[in-house]
Formats: structure tokens, C-alpha cells, sequence
């Protein structure tokens, strides 16, 4: 018996959501489950029909989604961000694009004997990577960070470049088809163009004029945008035959680009709409895919693959990396690496049924070719990736850095302290305040939600194993907790204390959140703020058989917070308990220290050492002089003596050195004297 339709409808739903977690689960790109879950449940099994179940809806269903798919990528495009990364990420969006199409179009057209037309078509939208594919590939892979953002933002560039330049061939074939002679064909092409640049920009200037001015509620921002979107597409449609979709391409990138104009909600929203919407129309359009269509290419679809991968990316690659100093190992590298993604899935069926209606026999190729090109390079290149760059040597070190939620003066402190021993260091904040000032520390900063798509896309973890949650906010160190709990592993994830004195509050806290808990001997944010606030500065001490570690607690008075140790293989690890801290006399610690006082920092000052038990010895060559600790010469302390730093978070006047005014805060933390140096320059995870 046969099931209904509403069955059919809501099996969708539950089938988008169940390989949206089987791939997040496993950590390989959504759609490779969503295509191959389409074909399951299509072809295979026999369930799912689109044709009959949404009939003559089934067209204008895939179009919109479509249009929306485009002007979601299409809003990521922003003309500043191209200009500020590397020449090689530069030169493979013109380069790889017009060296990809070309190859891709030509193998096409004389190994599988289709149109002109479609193989152009196909060799327009093969040159599409996603970063939807890219960024899941780099985090299980792991390469150098340079190649690691070479191919990011390769995805992100190209994604909206790749998905304009198939709509303008597309355009060009339909115009084409249209004119019975050159001239006629050449002005439905322009026409097409026309309304299509010129809709677009009026259309993404009037709505980046309304978010900017205000003139809608907040919360209408998202839906009001998406709305006008399909509305603009729509009557682009009616004014030029197949222009709405050049239409929503130039309205996103108008936006992306228009001054003070934030963009991020719209695409936080369109992250919670795909995750029905387009996953649902990627098993939908999958399950269209026939058998019988891949059987009849044969072993020339498997030729044209093998030509894409082996010789069209490899000569792009190399041909972009001229100028730009990149070894030949990092250019195989990159020769491997070039998945396809969301847009070119969607883009070839939708032409190719748009095709078929226009009487382009082949066509109906053009599906199986693409979905196939996606399964084998997501499937084969995920597979091989690791392996291939650990064999080239372009692998990252073990992931030793940590990822701080927070930008906060305290965060930053830490941070600064960890970046001068060569650590990895990221920060995340929604608080533009916070960020601006971690950029001004030269602090590696993201801008938004760190669990956000955009996040995972932009946020750069290369070489971060750790999440350190130092942020005032509960609700959002709660949400980062879960998810970096699963992304990291359950003992990569640490917190603070949240300072919450409520058992009962404590108890609602699920118990996976309270096991990360605990960090710096269960202080908590506000106890951290209070002894910055205090003059309390981070101040890294090596210790020896001289000065051991009683001897450092008895220093400070047993008021010394340690933050992090370096042990004996130079391994880094954030401390939980100082009661349970035991460190050989070889190891580093970085620590939370209070001022010192008066008489100590006079004597210090004219080359007087304490004498009493438990103080660094004075002794020649026990305590160094090297640039950047602490100052045993008169003249290197401040010119207020006495006075010391009171309100953390201000700008440095000069890396590295003590401030000369009252009140300001080192932007590097100072060291303790050290018996044997200074930490590794390396340290290991």
C-alpha cells in the first residue's frame, strides 16, 4: 500500500534531520548523507517519488530554494575580505575558475559526446568548492595554517563567484536558444543581464537601506529580507525570462557590501531555515537521480571525474601558486583538495530541468554527472586528505592551542600570556567592545557566535585542541560548552566556577557542564575581574633546584593564582586544583600574582634582593637579565613607584616593556626571573 502524502511530507522532515545529526556525528559534510539518503529512499527503495507527490509545484518549489541557496552564499561575498588574504586565495578565483571551466567543458563535450551547451553548463558550476564542504574537511585534516586558509576562504570566495558565473552561462544558453540569429540572441542575453545587475542592486540598496535606517522592527528583519528576496526574484522573472536568479546574486553581494549594513542575523536565520528546507530539497532532488541516466555515461563519466581532479585542479593550483613562494608539497596539497558542494547540486538540477523544458536532449546528463562529481570528491578526499598531508609533511603540530570564549580584559590577559609562549590563541566575544581591544592587543579575535555556521566556516581553529570558557555570560558558556564538548573531547573543555552559591541553582546545570568545571583552583569570572581590578598581573616563573615551588608560594604569600604549567616534555595544561599541583623543579608556571609592595619594589629598584626565606635568590646567574623580565637595573621600573596597575584592559604604550604612566596595563605579561631561560620556543601537546 502505497503512503500518503502527508507520510511522505513528514518523512522528509525526519529524514533532513536525521542525516543533518548522522553528519555531524561522524563529521563529514551534511549533504554527502543527504544525497546518498535521496538515492536511498528514491531510486532504491522506491518511497519517495517527487514527481508525483509534488506535480506541477515541484519547479517552482526547487527554483525558490535555489534562489535562496544563492543569495545566502551571495551575502558572504564581501570585495574587502578578497583584497586582504593571501595571493594564492586571490589567484584561484580567476585562474582555477577559468582553468577548471575550460578543461571541465572540453572533457565533457569529447569524452561524453554531449551539447556544447550543457558541457559548458557543467563546466561552469564543477568549478564551484562550498564551505560547507571545505571547513568539516580542514578540521579533520588539520594542514599548516597557511594552506588551511588558503582553502577556506578558496570556498568562501568561490561560492558566490561560482554560482554568478554558471547563472550568466546558463542565461547565455537560454538567450541563445531564444533568438533564431545572433543578433536576436546577443540582445535577450543583454537584456537578461540588464534587469538582472540593475533589479539586483536597486533591490539590495533599497533593503540595506531599510536595515540600516530602522524603518522595520527588529524582528522582522530576517523574515521581511527573505520575503522581498523571493518577491524580487519573482518579478525578475517576469520582466526577463530566467533572470531572478542574477537578481538575488547581485542583491546578496550589494548587501555584503553596503556600509553599516550587519548582515550576520540574516545569515544566522538562513542557518536554522536549511536545515529543513534545503536538506529536505537535497534528498528530494537526489531521489530524482536514475540509475539508468549514470549507467548510460559509463566509464567516460569516471574519465571526465578523473580528468577534473587529476589535471584541471593540479594545473589551476600550480598556475595560481606562481609568485607566491609556496613549495611543491603545499601545492599538491591544495591539488587534492576541491570538494563540491551545496550550490552546485542545486544549480544543476534546477537547469537541468529548466533545460529539458527547452528541449536540450542532454540534459537530463547533467544531474547524474554533478551528484556524482559531489559523492566523489567529498567521499574520496575526506578519505585520503589526512593521510596525503601527512605524507606530504603539511600537517599542523598536535592541537595544543586554546580557544578562549570571551575578548574580556581578563581573557585578553590570558591570552597575551599564552601567545608569548607560541601558543595558539583565539578569543570569541559577541561584544564589539571586547573585540576591538583584543585586535588592538594583536590578539587573534572572531566576532559573533562561536557555535554559529558562520563560526564554523570563519573561525579559525587551526592548531586549537582546547576551549578555556572566561566569560561573564551564562547562557552562552553553557551552549560552547556542549558543543566544543563534542567537537574537542570531555577532557579539552574547561570553565570557571560559575560562582553560583545556589545548590539548587547547581543542580539544574546538567552534570556534563559541571564536570568542565573548576578551572584555576574553582575561581570564578567575577573573583578573576576583582584581582585584575586589583593590580594582579600574569607574570611566568621557571623553576629550579634554587627557587622551588614553596618557594614561589612563599614569594607571594600564598596569594599566587597559577594559571597554566609547562611540564617537564614542555607540555602545556591549564591548572584546576593548586592543591593537587605538584611541579618538578624543572617546570614553568604562569600565574595570577599580586602587586608587590612598596619597600619590595624600592629595593628591587636599587638592586636589593629580600633576604628572607622563600624570595628568589639574588645570587650572580641565578636570576637573568634578558629583555622582558623583570628589571633587576635602577631606571627600568615606573616613574611612579608604588603605583601600580589598576585598571586592566587599556592599551599598551609599548609591547613587552613596564608602562611609563600610572594606570596602564602591559600588553605582555612580565616573567619572573628564570634559572634556565625561557620557555621553549615549541611546545608540545
Amino acid at each position: 500500500m502505497p503512503a500518503s502524502t502527508v507520510v511522505i511530507l513528514a518523512s522528509i522532515g525526519i529524514l533532513s534531520l536525521s542525516f543533518q545529526w548522522l553528519a555531524w556525528r561522524v563529521r563529514v559534510p551534511a549533504i554527502l548523507f543527504l544525497l546518498a539518503g535521496g538515492i536511498l529512499v528514491g531510486p532504491v527503495l522506491g518511497f519517495l517519488n517527487p514527481d508525483e507527490v509534488f506535480g506541477d509545484l515541484l519547479f517552482p518549489m526547487v527554483s525558490l530554494a535555489v534562489a535562496i541557496i544563492l543569495f545566502e552564499g551571495s551575502l558572504t561575498l564581501r570585495f574587502d575580505e578578497i583584497s586582504g588574504h593571501s595571493k594564492m586565495a586571490r589567484n584561484l578565483i580567476p585562474v582555477g575558475s577559468i582553468v577548471t571551466g575550460i578543461i571541465g567543458t572540453l572533457a565533457a563535450r569529447w569524452v561524453l559526446d554531449i551539447s556544447w551547451a550543457v558541457a559548458m553548463l557543467f563546466g561552469a558550476i564543477s568549478i564551484v568548492t562550498g564551505p560547507t564542504v571545505i571547513a568539516p574537511l580542514l578540521r579533520s585534516v588539520r594542514p599548516s595554517a597557511k594552506l588551511a586558509n588558503i582553502l577556506r576562504w578558496e570556498g568562501i570566495i568561490i561560492d558566490p563567484v561560482g554560482a554568478l558565473l554558471a547563472v550568466l552561462v546558463f542565461e547565455g544558453i537560454v538567450s541563445w536558444g531564444q533568438g533564431n540569429v545572433f543578433g536576436h540572441s546577443l540582445y535577450i542575453f543583454g537584456k537578461t543581464l540588464l534587469i538582472g545587475f540593475v533589479t539586483g542592486a536597486l533591490a539590495g540598496y533599497l533593503n540595506g537601506l531599510v536595515l540600516r535606517k530602522h524603518l522595520m522592527p527588529q524582528y522582522l528583519h530576517n523574515a521581511a529580507t527573505l520575503t522581498f528576496m523571493l518577491g524580487v526574484y519573482a518579478l525578475s522573472n517576469e520582466m526577463a525570462h530566467e533572470s531572478g536568479l542574477l537578481t538575488v546574486t547581485v542583491m546578496g553581494i550589494w548587501m555584503a557590501n553596503m556600509k553599516q549594513v550587519s548582515v550576520d542575523s540574516i545569515l544566522e536565520f538562513k542557518e536554522s531555515l536549511s536545515v529543513l528546507l534545503i536538506s529536505a530539497l537535497f534528498i528530494i532532488l537526489a531521489a530524482r537521480v536514475e540509475f539508468a541516466a549514470i549507467a548510460d555515461l559509463g566509464w567516460g563519466l569516471a574519465i571526465v571525474l578523473a580528468v577534473l581532479m587529476l589535471v584541471a585542479r593540479p594545473l589551476s593550483v600550480f598556475l595560481s601558486a606562481i609568485g607566491t613562494g609556496l613549495n611543491w608539497r603545499e601545492k599538491l596539497f591544495l591539488s587534492w583538495i576541491a570538494p563540491r558542494g551545496i550550490v552546485a547540486a542545486a544549480v544543476s538540477a534546477l537547469f537541468a530541468f529548466q533545460l529539458q523544458n527547452l528541449g536540450y536532449e542532454s540534459a537530463a546528463a547533467l544531474v547524474p554527472m554533478v551528484f556524482v562529481l559531489i559523492i566523489a570528491t567529498v567521499t574520496l578526499q575526506s578519505l585520503t586528505a589526512r593521510p596525503i598531508a601527512r605524507l606530504l609533511k603539511v600537517t599542523e603540530p598536535a592541537e595544543y592551542g586554546f580557544l578562549i570564549l570571551g575578548a574580556n580584559p581578563v581573557a585578553r590577559m590570558i591570552g597575551q600570556a599564552l601567545k608569548k609562549h607560541e601558543v595558539p590563541v583565539a578569543l570569541a566575544d559577541t561584544n564589539w567592545e571586547n573585540v576591538r581591544q583584543a585586535r588592538m592587543d594583536n590578539l587573534k579575535v572572531y566576532f559573533g557566535n562561536p557555535i554559529s555556521e558562520h563560526a564554523s566556516t570563519h573561525l579559525d581553529l587551526t592548531g586549537i585542541g582546547n576551549l578555556l570558557v572566561i566569560s561573564p555570560y551564562k547562557h552562552m558558556n553553557s551552549l560552547a560548552t556542549y558543543h566544543f564538548l563534542d567537537w574537542f573531547g570531555d577532557t579539552r573543555v574547561f570553565s570557571l566556577s560559575d560562582g553560583d552559591q545556589d545548590q539548587k541553582a547547581r543542580h539544574q546545570t546538567a552534570g556534563k557542564i559541571q564536570m568542565t568545571r573548576g578551572l584555576f583552583d574553582d575561581v570564578s569570572y567575577a573573583k578573576l575581574a576583582s584581582l585584575a581590578s586589583q593590580g594582579y598581573s600574569i607574570k611566568t616563573t621557571q623553576l629550579s633546584e634554587e627557587f622551588e615551588y614553596n618557594d614561589f608560594l612563599a614569594k607571594y604569600q600564598n596569594q599566587a593564582l597559577v594559571l597554566f604549567v609547562f611540564d617537564s616534555k614542555s607540555r602545556i595544561k591549564p591548572v584546576r586544583s593548586m592543591d593537587d599541583l605538584k611541579p618538578d623543579d624543572d617546570w614553568i608556571l604562569i600565574s595570577l600574582v599580586p602587586p608587590q609592595n612598596r619597600k619590595e619594589r624600592k629595593d628591587k629598584g636599587n638592586g636589593v634582593e629580600p633576604s628572607a626565606r622563600g624570595r628568589e635568590p639574588s645570587a650572580p646567574g641565578k636570576e637573568p637579565s634578558a629583555p622582558g623580565k623583570e628589571p633587576s637595573a635602577p631606571g627600568k621600573e615606573p616613574s611612579a613607584p608604588g603605583k601600580e596597575p589598576s585598571a586592566p584592559g587599556k592599551e599598551p604604550s609599548a609591547p613587552g616593556k613596564e608602562p611609563s604612566a600610572p594606570g596602564k596595563e602591559p600588553s605582555v605579561p612580565d616573567e619572573e626571573p628564570s634559572t634556565e631561560g625561557s620557555a621553549p620556543k615549541k611546545l608540545k601537546a
